[in-house]
Protein backbone atom coordinates (compact mmCIF):
# COMPACT_ATOMS: atom_id res chain seq x y z
CA UNK A 1 0.00 0.00 0.00
CA UNK A 2 1.22 3.82 -0.76
CA UNK A 3 1.23 6.26 1.79
CA UNK A 4 -2.02 8.36 1.43
CA UNK A 5 0.48 11.69 1.19
CA UNK A 6 3.68 11.32 -0.16
CA UNK A 7 3.36 11.13 -3.90
CA UNK A 8 0.92 14.75 -3.89
CA UNK A 9 4.19 15.95 -1.59
CA UNK A 10 7.13 14.39 -4.03
CA UNK A 11 4.70 16.15 -7.17
CA UNK A 12 4.92 19.40 -5.62
CA UNK A 13 8.54 18.83 -5.18
CA UNK A 14 9.21 17.90 -8.53
CA UNK A 15 7.00 20.52 -9.85
CA UNK A 16 8.73 23.27 -7.95
CA UNK A 17 11.74 22.52 -8.45
CA UNK A 18 11.93 21.81 -12.40
CA UNK A 19 9.84 25.21 -12.71
CA UNK A 20 11.86 27.43 -15.09
CA UNK A 21 12.84 30.95 -14.20
CA UNK A 22 10.87 33.96 -16.29
CA UNK A 23 12.70 34.90 -18.75
CA UNK A 24 10.22 37.67 -20.20
CA UNK A 25 11.79 41.28 -20.02
CA UNK A 26 10.51 43.94 -19.44
CA UNK A 27 9.57 46.21 -21.91
CA UNK A 28 9.70 50.36 -21.70
CA UNK A 29 6.04 51.81 -20.53
CA UNK A 30 4.03 53.29 -23.52
CA UNK A 31 3.02 56.71 -23.23
CA UNK A 32 -0.52 57.27 -20.95
CA UNK A 33 -3.16 57.98 -23.81
CA UNK A 34 -4.66 61.07 -23.71
CA UNK A 35 -7.47 61.34 -20.68
CA UNK A 36 -10.71 61.27 -22.69
CA UNK A 37 -9.53 58.25 -24.33
CA UNK A 38 -8.48 56.65 -21.23
CA UNK A 39 -10.46 52.92 -21.10
CA UNK A 40 -10.39 51.61 -18.10
CA UNK A 41 -11.13 47.60 -18.35
CA UNK A 42 -13.67 46.73 -15.71
CA UNK A 43 -12.57 44.87 -12.86
CA UNK A 44 -13.25 41.27 -12.69
CA UNK A 45 -15.22 39.81 -9.48
CA UNK A 46 -13.71 36.87 -7.86
CA UNK A 47 -15.86 33.91 -7.60
CA UNK A 48 -16.62 32.26 -4.34
CA UNK A 49 -13.49 29.82 -4.89
CA UNK A 50 -11.16 32.02 -6.44
CA UNK A 51 -11.98 34.50 -2.46
CA UNK A 52 -11.85 31.36 -0.85
CA UNK A 53 -8.17 30.56 -2.29
CA UNK A 54 -7.22 33.67 -2.29
CA UNK A 55 -8.12 33.82 1.63
CA UNK A 56 -6.35 30.31 2.29
CA UNK A 57 -3.41 31.73 0.83
CA UNK A 58 -2.85 34.75 2.37
CA UNK A 59 -3.63 32.50 5.63
CA UNK A 60 -0.69 30.46 4.60
CA UNK A 61 1.79 32.77 3.43
CA UNK A 62 1.22 34.60 6.87
CA UNK A 63 2.51 31.38 8.35
CA UNK A 64 5.91 31.50 10.24
CA UNK A 65 8.65 28.97 10.01
CA UNK A 66 8.36 27.92 13.18
CA UNK A 67 4.93 27.29 13.48
CA UNK A 68 5.33 24.76 9.84
CA UNK A 69 8.04 23.05 11.87
CA UNK A 70 5.70 22.52 14.98
CA UNK A 71 2.93 20.75 12.41
CA UNK A 72 2.08 17.15 12.98
CA UNK A 73 -0.06 16.51 10.04
CA UNK A 74 1.06 15.47 6.53
CA UNK A 75 -1.53 16.03 4.87
CA UNK A 76 -2.09 20.06 5.87
CA UNK A 77 1.28 19.99 5.53
CA UNK A 78 1.08 18.27 1.83
CA UNK A 79 -1.71 21.10 0.96
CA UNK A 80 0.47 23.79 2.26
CA UNK A 81 3.34 22.49 -0.45
CA UNK A 82 0.73 23.01 -3.15
CA UNK A 83 -0.07 26.42 -1.87
CA UNK A 84 2.95 27.55 -1.85
CA UNK A 85 3.96 26.30 -5.22
CA UNK A 86 1.09 28.00 -6.46
CA UNK A 87 1.88 31.04 -5.09
CA UNK A 88 6.24 31.24 -5.76
CA UNK A 89 6.70 30.95 -2.41
CA UNK A 90 10.02 29.16 -2.46
CA UNK A 91 10.91 29.56 1.36
CA UNK A 92 7.70 28.45 2.88
CA UNK A 93 8.09 25.43 0.73
CA UNK A 94 11.50 24.64 1.64
CA UNK A 95 10.00 24.92 5.14
CA UNK A 96 7.42 22.78 4.01
CA UNK A 97 9.72 19.87 3.14
CA UNK A 98 12.43 20.20 5.87
CA UNK A 99 9.63 19.67 8.35
CA UNK A 100 8.25 16.19 6.43
CA UNK A 101 12.04 15.12 6.14
CA UNK A 102 12.11 15.07 10.00
CA UNK A 103 8.90 13.61 10.29
CA UNK A 104 9.49 10.67 7.60
CA UNK A 105 13.24 10.83 8.53
CA UNK A 106 12.94 7.48 6.73
CA UNK A 107 12.10 8.57 3.04
CA UNK A 108 14.76 9.45 0.96
CA UNK A 109 12.99 10.81 -1.53
CA UNK A 110 11.44 13.19 0.44
CA UNK A 111 14.79 14.52 1.08
CA UNK A 112 16.59 14.14 -2.60
CA UNK A 113 13.54 17.26 -3.14
CA UNK A 114 14.53 18.90 -0.38
CA UNK A 115 17.90 18.84 -1.72
CA UNK A 116 16.33 20.16 -5.31
CA UNK A 117 14.45 22.98 -4.09
CA UNK A 118 17.81 23.94 -2.20
CA UNK A 119 19.37 23.48 -5.47
CA UNK A 120 16.90 26.00 -7.47
CA UNK A 121 17.35 28.79 -4.56
CA UNK A 122 21.54 28.42 -5.56
CA UNK A 123 21.34 27.32 -1.66
CA UNK A 124 24.65 25.21 -2.35
CA UNK A 125 25.61 24.76 1.37
CA UNK A 126 22.16 23.31 2.06
CA UNK A 127 22.28 21.04 -0.83
CA UNK A 128 25.59 19.33 -0.26
CA UNK A 129 24.49 18.73 3.61
CA UNK A 130 21.04 17.12 2.32
CA UNK A 131 22.87 14.94 -0.59
CA UNK A 132 25.83 14.08 2.33
CA UNK A 133 23.41 12.60 4.24
CA UNK A 134 21.41 10.47 2.10
CA UNK A 135 25.45 9.17 0.65
CA UNK A 136 26.07 8.08 4.65
CA UNK A 137 22.30 6.38 5.12
CA UNK A 138 23.41 4.46 2.09
CA UNK A 139 21.32 5.89 -0.90
CA UNK A 140 22.19 6.15 -4.99
CA UNK A 141 20.44 8.63 -7.01
CA UNK A 142 21.35 9.79 -10.69
CA UNK A 143 21.84 13.49 -9.91
CA UNK A 144 24.93 13.91 -12.16
CA UNK A 145 23.04 15.93 -15.56
CA UNK A 146 19.63 16.50 -13.67
CA UNK A 147 19.14 20.38 -14.56
CA UNK A 148 17.32 20.55 -11.34
CA UNK A 149 20.88 20.53 -9.42
CA UNK A 150 22.62 23.09 -11.82
CA UNK A 151 22.93 25.46 -9.36
CA UNK A 152 25.09 22.93 -7.15
CA UNK A 153 27.62 22.09 -10.00
CA UNK A 154 30.90 23.36 -10.29
CA UNK A 155 32.78 22.52 -7.22
CA UNK A 156 35.22 19.61 -6.06
CA UNK A 157 32.05 18.98 -3.30
CA UNK A 158 29.61 18.20 -5.89
CA UNK A 159 32.17 16.26 -8.17
CA UNK A 160 32.72 13.42 -4.57
CA UNK A 161 28.83 13.42 -4.03
CA UNK A 162 28.40 12.61 -7.86
CA UNK A 163 31.23 10.01 -7.57
CA UNK A 164 30.09 8.15 -4.35
CA UNK A 165 26.74 8.56 -5.16
CA UNK A 166 28.20 5.92 -8.37
CA UNK A 167 29.84 3.91 -5.53
CA UNK A 168 26.56 3.51 -3.62
CA UNK A 169 24.97 1.89 -6.79
CA UNK A 170 28.00 -0.82 -7.51
CA UNK A 171 26.65 -4.74 -7.36
CA UNK A 172 27.51 -5.58 -3.14
CA UNK A 173 26.75 -9.29 -2.12
CA UNK A 174 27.38 -12.88 -3.01
CA UNK A 175 24.07 -13.87 -3.51
CA UNK A 176 22.97 -15.33 -6.67
CA UNK A 177 19.52 -16.50 -8.46
CA UNK A 178 18.82 -20.06 -6.90
CA UNK A 179 16.17 -20.93 -9.51
CA UNK A 180 13.32 -19.87 -11.43
CA UNK A 181 9.51 -19.76 -11.73
CA UNK A 182 7.95 -20.25 -15.46
CA UNK A 183 7.26 -16.96 -17.42
CA UNK A 184 3.59 -16.69 -17.20
CA UNK A 185 0.63 -14.49 -16.87
CA UNK A 186 0.46 -16.37 -12.87
CA UNK A 187 2.02 -13.32 -10.97
CA UNK A 188 3.87 -15.98 -8.85
CA UNK A 189 4.00 -12.65 -5.71
CA UNK A 190 4.47 -15.21 -2.68
CA UNK A 191 6.46 -18.20 -1.35
CA UNK A 192 7.41 -20.24 0.94
CA UNK A 193 9.40 -23.42 2.06
CA UNK A 194 8.16 -27.01 2.94
CA UNK A 195 10.86 -28.17 5.48
CA UNK A 196 9.96 -31.59 5.20
CA UNK A 197 9.36 -32.34 1.70
CA UNK A 198 12.35 -29.94 0.89
CA UNK A 199 10.21 -27.79 -1.44
CA UNK A 200 8.90 -24.59 -2.15
CA UNK A 201 5.17 -23.44 -2.58
CA UNK A 202 4.08 -20.66 -4.18
CA UNK A 203 0.71 -18.43 -4.63
CA UNK A 204 -0.50 -17.04 -7.74
CA UNK A 205 -3.02 -13.85 -7.55
CA UNK A 206 -3.73 -14.46 -11.06
CA UNK A 207 -5.39 -17.90 -10.95
CA UNK A 208 -5.43 -18.23 -6.82
CA UNK A 209 -4.06 -21.85 -7.28
CA UNK A 210 -0.81 -22.76 -4.67
CA UNK A 211 1.93 -24.37 -6.53
CA UNK A 212 5.13 -26.67 -6.09
CA UNK A 213 8.05 -25.15 -7.67
CA UNK A 214 10.55 -27.88 -9.00
CA UNK A 215 13.64 -25.51 -9.22
CA UNK A 216 14.30 -25.91 -12.53
CA UNK A 217 11.82 -23.42 -13.55
CA UNK A 218 8.33 -25.15 -13.72
CA UNK A 219 5.74 -25.58 -11.41
CA UNK A 220 3.44 -28.47 -10.37
CA UNK A 221 -0.18 -27.41 -8.93
CA UNK A 222 -0.79 -28.20 -5.73
CA UNK A 223 -4.23 -26.55 -4.19
CA UNK A 224 -6.44 -25.34 -6.59
CA UNK A 225 -8.81 -22.17 -6.08
CA UNK A 226 -12.39 -23.79 -6.33
CA UNK A 227 -15.57 -23.07 -5.20
CA UNK A 228 -15.33 -25.99 -2.06
CA UNK A 229 -12.33 -23.80 -0.44
CA UNK A 230 -13.13 -20.31 -2.37
CA UNK A 231 -9.30 -19.23 -2.82
CA UNK A 232 -8.99 -16.00 -4.29
CA UNK A 233 -5.67 -14.21 -5.48
CA UNK A 234 -2.88 -15.65 -2.85
CA UNK A 235 -0.82 -12.75 -1.58
CA UNK A 236 1.38 -14.43 1.01
CA UNK A 237 2.17 -18.22 2.62
CA UNK A 238 2.76 -19.41 5.72
CA UNK A 239 4.39 -22.42 6.52
CA UNK A 240 3.96 -24.68 10.22
CA UNK A 241 5.68 -27.75 9.46
CA UNK A 242 5.36 -29.30 13.22
CA UNK A 243 1.67 -29.35 13.09
CA UNK A 244 1.03 -29.72 8.97
CA UNK A 245 -0.52 -26.78 8.00
CA UNK A 246 0.06 -24.16 5.22
CA UNK A 247 -1.70 -20.85 5.76
CA UNK A 248 -2.50 -18.51 2.76
CA UNK A 249 -3.69 -14.95 2.63
CA UNK A 250 -6.24 -14.57 -0.32
CA UNK A 251 -7.96 -11.51 -1.16
CA UNK A 252 -10.57 -9.98 -4.15
CA UNK A 253 -8.86 -7.93 -5.88
CA UNK A 254 -8.99 -7.27 -9.75
CA UNK A 255 -5.35 -9.46 -10.52
CA UNK A 256 -7.66 -12.40 -9.67
CA UNK A 257 -8.94 -14.32 -12.98
CA UNK A 258 -12.75 -14.66 -11.31
CA UNK A 259 -13.03 -11.35 -9.70
CA UNK A 260 -16.10 -10.43 -9.41
CA UNK A 261 -18.49 -8.28 -7.14
CA UNK A 262 -19.75 -10.54 -4.48
CA UNK A 263 -15.27 -10.75 -3.64
CA UNK A 264 -14.68 -7.34 -4.21
CA UNK A 265 -13.09 -5.99 -1.10
CA UNK A 266 -12.80 -9.80 0.35
CA UNK A 267 -10.14 -11.07 2.50
CA UNK A 268 -8.83 -13.75 4.73
CA UNK A 269 -6.89 -16.15 5.85
CA UNK A 270 -6.91 -20.18 4.39
CA UNK A 271 -6.00 -23.34 6.37
CA UNK A 272 -4.67 -26.38 4.39
CA UNK A 273 -2.95 -29.56 5.08
CA UNK A 274 0.47 -29.22 4.67
CA UNK A 275 0.49 -32.40 3.73
CA UNK A 276 -1.85 -33.44 0.91
CA UNK A 277 -3.35 -29.98 0.10
CA UNK A 278 -6.56 -30.58 2.01
CA UNK A 279 -8.49 -28.08 2.98
CA UNK A 280 -9.23 -27.49 6.67
CA UNK A 281 -11.02 -23.66 7.35
CA UNK A 282 -10.89 -20.35 6.35
CA UNK A 283 -11.28 -17.25 8.38
CA UNK A 284 -12.55 -13.89 6.55
CA UNK A 285 -13.21 -10.50 7.47
CA UNK A 286 -15.95 -9.07 7.10
CA UNK A 287 -16.74 -6.91 4.10
CA UNK A 288 -19.61 -4.73 5.25
CA UNK A 289 -17.26 -2.67 7.41
CA UNK A 290 -14.77 -2.02 4.10
CA UNK A 291 -12.62 -3.16 2.11
CA UNK A 292 -9.72 -5.66 3.09
CA UNK A 293 -6.68 -6.39 1.32
CA UNK A 294 -4.33 -8.53 3.91
CA UNK A 295 -0.68 -7.73 2.92
CA UNK A 296 1.58 -9.81 5.12
CA UNK A 297 1.64 -13.23 6.97
CA UNK A 298 4.05 -14.77 9.80
CA UNK A 299 3.85 -17.52 12.01
CA UNK A 300 5.54 -18.01 15.34
CA UNK A 301 7.26 -21.55 16.39
CA UNK A 302 4.26 -22.29 18.34
CA UNK A 303 1.97 -22.18 15.10
CA UNK A 304 0.27 -18.73 15.74
CA UNK A 305 -0.15 -17.11 12.94
CA UNK A 306 -0.52 -13.23 12.46
CA UNK A 307 -1.69 -10.89 9.20
CA UNK A 308 -1.47 -7.45 8.69
CA UNK A 309 -4.24 -5.59 6.81
CA UNK A 310 -2.55 -3.12 4.50
CA UNK A 311 -5.92 -0.86 3.78
CA UNK A 312 -6.86 -0.41 7.36
CA UNK A 313 -3.59 -0.63 9.24
CA UNK A 314 -4.60 -3.28 11.20
CA UNK A 315 -2.45 -6.68 12.67
CA UNK A 316 -4.82 -9.64 13.26
CA UNK A 317 -4.12 -13.47 15.01
CA UNK A 318 -5.16 -16.42 14.69
CA UNK A 319 -7.46 -17.49 16.82
CA UNK A 320 -9.41 -20.81 17.22
CA UNK A 321 -10.02 -20.32 13.49
CA UNK A 322 -11.54 -16.85 13.56
CA UNK A 323 -9.41 -13.33 13.33
CA UNK A 324 -8.73 -11.49 16.47
CA UNK A 325 -7.45 -7.74 16.18
CA UNK A 326 -3.69 -7.26 17.84
CA UNK A 327 -3.35 -3.36 17.08
CA UNK A 328 -4.18 -0.74 14.48
CA UNK A 329 -2.95 2.61 13.80
CA UNK A 330 -4.65 4.44 11.09
CA UNK A 331 -1.78 6.91 10.79
CA UNK A 332 0.20 4.29 9.45
CA UNK A 333 0.94 4.30 5.82
CA UNK A 334 1.21 0.56 5.17
CA UNK A 335 1.76 -2.17 6.55
CA UNK A 336 4.08 -4.62 4.23
CA UNK A 337 6.16 -6.76 6.73
CA UNK A 338 5.51 -8.72 9.83
CA UNK A 339 8.02 -10.90 11.50
CA UNK A 340 7.91 -12.20 15.42
CA UNK A 341 10.82 -13.00 17.08
CA UNK A 342 12.32 -16.67 18.68
CA UNK A 343 10.65 -16.53 21.54
CA UNK A 344 7.26 -15.63 20.39
CA UNK A 345 7.24 -12.72 22.64
CA UNK A 346 7.62 -9.59 20.10
CA UNK A 347 6.01 -9.02 16.84
CA UNK A 348 7.73 -6.82 14.15
CA UNK A 349 5.79 -4.81 11.66
CA UNK A 350 7.27 -2.89 8.82
CA UNK A 351 5.76 0.22 7.54
CA UNK A 352 6.65 1.36 4.08
CA UNK A 353 7.04 5.14 5.15
CA UNK A 354 7.86 4.81 8.69
CA UNK A 355 10.08 2.55 9.27
CA UNK A 356 10.27 -0.68 11.77
CA UNK A 357 8.09 -1.07 14.77
CA UNK A 358 7.60 -3.78 17.57
CA UNK A 359 4.70 -5.14 19.40
CA UNK A 360 5.19 -6.68 22.98
CA UNK A 361 2.62 -9.33 22.56
CA UNK A 362 2.30 -10.37 26.44
CA UNK A 363 1.37 -6.82 26.96
CA UNK A 364 -0.59 -6.03 23.72
CA UNK A 365 1.94 -2.82 23.62
CA UNK A 366 3.57 -1.34 20.36
CA UNK A 367 6.99 0.44 20.73
CA UNK A 368 9.25 2.06 18.46
CA UNK A 369 12.94 0.57 17.22
CA UNK A 370 15.79 2.71 18.63
CA UNK A 371 18.78 3.44 15.63
CA UNK A 372 20.56 5.93 13.94
CA UNK A 373 18.79 7.72 11.30
CA UNK A 374 21.58 9.66 10.13
CA UNK A 375 23.35 6.50 9.27
CA UNK A 376 20.27 3.82 8.67
CA UNK A 377 16.97 4.41 6.63
CA UNK A 378 14.21 1.93 7.24
CA UNK A 379 11.87 3.16 4.83
CA UNK A 380 10.66 1.05 1.66
CA UNK A 381 10.71 -2.40 3.12
CA UNK A 382 8.54 -5.28 1.87
CA UNK A 383 9.48 -8.50 3.71
CA UNK A 384 10.42 -9.04 6.90
CA UNK A 385 11.76 -11.79 8.67
CA UNK A 386 13.68 -13.26 11.98
CA UNK A 387 16.57 -15.03 12.32
CA UNK A 388 18.71 -15.32 15.15
CA UNK A 389 18.67 -11.86 16.77
CA UNK A 390 18.16 -10.53 13.99
CA UNK A 391 15.74 -9.14 11.29
CA UNK A 392 16.41 -9.49 7.66
CA UNK A 393 14.65 -6.65 5.55
CA UNK A 394 13.67 -6.79 1.81
CA UNK A 395 14.31 -3.07 1.06
CA UNK A 396 12.25 -2.55 -2.56
CA UNK A 397 11.67 1.27 -2.69
CA UNK A 398 15.42 1.63 -1.55
CA UNK A 399 17.57 2.88 -4.19
CA UNK A 400 19.45 0.97 -4.25
CA UNK A 401 17.31 -1.87 -3.51
CA UNK A 402 18.77 -3.49 -0.69
CA UNK A 403 18.31 -7.01 1.66
CA UNK A 404 19.69 -5.66 5.05
CA UNK A 405 20.21 -7.78 8.30
CA UNK A 406 19.62 -5.87 11.29
CA UNK A 407 21.15 -7.18 14.62
CA UNK A 408 18.95 -6.10 17.51
CA UNK A 409 19.90 -5.59 20.49
CA UNK A 410 19.15 -7.29 23.79
CA UNK A 411 15.81 -5.89 25.04
CA UNK A 412 15.30 -7.01 21.37
CA UNK A 413 14.16 -2.85 21.30
CA UNK A 414 17.04 -1.43 19.44
CA UNK A 415 19.29 -1.83 16.13
CA UNK A 416 22.76 -2.11 17.24
CA UNK A 417 24.23 -2.93 13.94
CA UNK A 418 23.15 -3.17 10.10
CA UNK A 419 24.46 -5.08 7.44
CA UNK A 420 23.96 -4.92 4.07
CA UNK A 421 23.79 -8.77 2.59
CA UNK A 422 22.68 -8.14 -0.82
CA UNK A 423 22.31 -4.77 -2.54
CA UNK A 424 21.92 -3.03 -6.30
CA UNK A 425 22.16 -7.03 -7.77
CA UNK A 426 21.80 -6.87 -11.93
CA UNK A 427 18.41 -9.20 -10.80
CA UNK A 428 16.91 -6.99 -8.50
CA UNK A 429 14.42 -5.62 -10.60
CA UNK A 430 11.54 -5.70 -8.31
CA UNK A 431 12.56 -7.97 -4.84
CA UNK A 432 9.29 -8.85 -2.88
CA UNK A 433 8.92 -11.29 -0.59
CA UNK A 434 11.14 -14.60 0.76
CA UNK A 435 10.93 -17.42 2.49
CA UNK A 436 14.16 -18.21 5.15
CA UNK A 437 15.37 -21.91 4.55
CA UNK A 438 18.18 -22.94 7.24
CA UNK A 439 20.90 -20.52 6.72
CA UNK A 440 19.49 -18.87 3.53
CA UNK A 441 16.94 -16.08 2.65
CA UNK A 442 14.96 -17.33 -0.74
CA UNK A 443 13.09 -14.13 -2.18
CA UNK A 444 11.16 -13.09 -5.33
CA UNK A 445 13.58 -10.91 -7.15
CA UNK A 446 11.55 -9.18 -10.30
CA UNK A 447 7.98 -9.32 -9.56
CA UNK A 448 6.27 -8.85 -12.35
CA UNK A 449 3.09 -6.89 -10.60
CA UNK A 450 4.52 -3.55 -12.43
CA UNK A 451 3.23 -4.94 -16.00
CA UNK A 452 -0.46 -4.83 -14.59
CA UNK A 453 -3.09 -1.70 -14.46
CA UNK A 454 -4.85 -0.96 -11.13
CA UNK A 455 -7.80 -3.04 -13.20
CA UNK A 456 -5.53 -5.72 -12.77
CA UNK A 457 -5.23 -5.88 -16.71
CA UNK A 458 -1.94 -6.74 -18.15
CA UNK A 459 -0.85 -4.45 -20.17
CA UNK A 460 2.04 -6.11 -22.01
CA UNK A 461 2.65 -9.75 -22.44
CA UNK A 462 5.63 -9.61 -24.18
CA UNK A 463 7.54 -8.07 -21.34
CA UNK A 464 6.89 -11.24 -18.93
CA UNK A 465 10.11 -13.24 -17.58
CA UNK A 466 10.71 -16.10 -15.66
CA UNK A 467 10.28 -15.15 -11.92
CA UNK A 468 14.18 -15.16 -10.60
CA UNK A 469 13.97 -16.42 -7.12
CA UNK A 470 17.29 -15.43 -5.26
CA UNK A 471 18.93 -16.49 -2.62
CA UNK A 472 21.26 -14.70 0.09
CA UNK A 473 23.18 -16.11 2.82
CA UNK A 474 22.32 -14.89 5.98
CA UNK A 475 25.12 -15.64 7.53
CA UNK A 476 27.32 -12.98 5.43
CA UNK A 477 29.80 -11.38 7.25
CA UNK A 478 28.27 -13.21 10.18
CA UNK A 479 31.02 -12.43 13.05
CA UNK A 480 32.64 -9.57 10.90
CA UNK A 481 32.68 -6.42 11.17
CA UNK A 482 30.62 -4.98 8.52
CA UNK A 483 32.78 -4.71 5.04
CA UNK A 484 32.50 -1.35 4.21
CA UNK A 485 34.37 1.92 3.98
CA UNK A 486 34.01 4.70 6.31
CA UNK A 487 30.97 6.78 6.20
CA UNK A 488 31.61 9.99 4.42
CA UNK A 489 32.39 12.84 6.51
CA UNK A 490 29.75 15.16 7.06
CA UNK A 491 31.04 18.56 6.28
CA UNK A 492 30.41 22.04 8.04
CA UNK A 493 29.09 24.98 6.69
CA UNK A 494 32.49 26.83 6.75
CA UNK A 495 34.12 23.75 5.24
CA UNK A 496 31.90 23.71 2.25
CA UNK A 497 32.28 27.15 1.68
CA UNK A 498 35.59 27.05 1.62
CA UNK A 499 35.54 23.93 -0.54
CA UNK A 500 33.62 25.77 -3.04
CA UNK A 501 37.00 28.16 -3.68
CA UNK A 502 39.65 25.53 -3.50
CA UNK A 503 40.06 22.02 -2.01
CA UNK A 504 40.76 22.03 1.83
CA UNK A 505 44.18 20.70 3.57
CA UNK A 506 44.60 17.47 3.42
CA UNK A 507 41.56 16.57 0.83
CA UNK A 508 42.51 14.37 -1.93
CA UNK A 509 39.79 13.90 -4.25
CA UNK A 510 41.15 10.42 -6.02
CA UNK A 511 42.22 9.01 -2.62
CA UNK A 512 39.28 9.83 -0.81
CA UNK A 513 36.76 8.58 -3.42
CA UNK A 514 38.67 5.58 -4.97
CA UNK A 515 37.45 2.92 -2.51
CA UNK A 516 33.51 2.19 -3.40
CA UNK A 517 31.10 3.13 -0.89
CA UNK A 518 29.07 -0.38 0.64
CA UNK A 519 25.55 0.07 -0.20
CA UNK A 520 24.10 0.74 3.21
CA UNK A 521 25.46 1.97 6.20
CA UNK A 522 26.97 -0.26 8.49
CA UNK A 523 29.02 -0.52 12.15
CA UNK A 524 26.93 0.51 15.48
CA UNK A 525 25.13 2.86 14.77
Amino acid sequence: MKTRFYPLIAAIALAACSKQPDTATTQPASAPAPAAQEQVAPAQAQTPEEAAKAEMTKKAVALTQEQIMQSRDPNALSKLGQIYMDAGEPEHFIWTLQRLTQLFPNSGDLRLQLAMAYAGGEQKTETYDTLLHLITQGYYYDIAKDPRFEGAHGTKVWDYIVKTFDDNNKPFGEGKVAFELPKTDSLFESIAWDPKRKQFLVGSVRDGGIYVADGKGGVKEFIKAEAANGLMAVFGLAVDAAHDRLYAISNGVPHFNHFDAATAGSAGVYEFVLSNGKFVRKAMLPVDDGRHILSSITIDGNGKVYVADGVVQQIYRLDDGALKLVTGNPSLSGIRGLAVSGDGRTLYFADVALGLFGIDLAQGKPFNIAYDPSHLALGGIDGLYWYDGTLIAIQNEMSPKRIMRLRLGNDGHSIVQAQPLDAAQEAFKMPTVGAVSGTDLYFIANSQKALYSDLGVLTDAGKLEPVHVFRTNLLYAWNQKAPAMPAPHKYTPEELEQMRKAPPKGFNLQRDVQKPATPAPTGNP
